[in-house]
């Protein structure tokens, strides 16, 4: 997955909003929420992070090309790090930032997920 391709799926995704922060990272979030976080420096693969359920941390973790993502999943958080295609081909990451995004979202209060429309 390319910087546009991750950036423009990314910038599809309901109430989202884009920022640089944590030197150079490329930084998705849902409203306040970080669902994606994209690194793509000179010379090296692009690193995708991402948010995900328990069950599929704990499946995810142990496939060639993923890893708990550092900084985050060493503080019990389930975030994984793509850091090849090997076992994760583009659409399957696809639907993986799409469910970090519903997953970040439901982290947002009742209120404000009416508010944006994420929730009846």
């Amino acid at each position: 997955m390319t910087l546009d391709d991750f950036n423009s799926y990314c910038a599809a995704l309901p109430h989202t909003r884009y920022v640089v922060q944590w030197r150079g990272a490329h930084v998705w979030k849902v409203d306040t929420k970080v669902f994606a976080i994209g690194r793509f420096d000179a010379g090296e693969a692009e690193r995708i992070t991402f948010k995900c359920s328990w069950m599929s941390y704990d499946i995810l973790k142990e496939q060639p090309g993923l890893r708990p993502a550092p900084h985050l999943a060493s503080r019990g958080m389930p975030w994984i790090q793509r850091v090849s295609d090997e076992s994760m081909d583009d659409a399957a990451l696809r639907d993986y930032l799409t469910e970090s995004h519903r997953l970040a979202a439901a982290t947002l209060s009742r209120k404000r997920q009416r508010e944006l429309g994420l929730h009846p």
